[in-house]
């Protein structure tokens, strides 16, 4: 009985930090101030508190990795 009680409690908790969990979006412009603004406004659509870029890379245009916290 106590296992069963520890998985459930387990599983809880998890349940409860997958509702935090960071979304992953990308955007491609060909500034980089223009692929902010489109992260920008992707985290103010989903919701999200806030953002933080994890890629940017520019050649003939620029490709950007957000990821969005709630």
């Amino acid at each position: 009985m106590k296992n069963i009680k520890t998985f459930v409690a387990v599983i809880a908790i998890a349940a409860s930090f997958g509702s935090f969990a960071a979304q992953s979006v990308s955007v491609t412009d060909t500034t980089l101030s223009g692929a902010e603004a489109k992260i920008a406004a992707q985290a103010e659509q989903a919701g999200a508190s806030s953002y933080k870029i994890t890629q940017a890379y520019s050649g003939n245009y620029v490709h950007m990795t957000a990821e969005l916290t709630k």
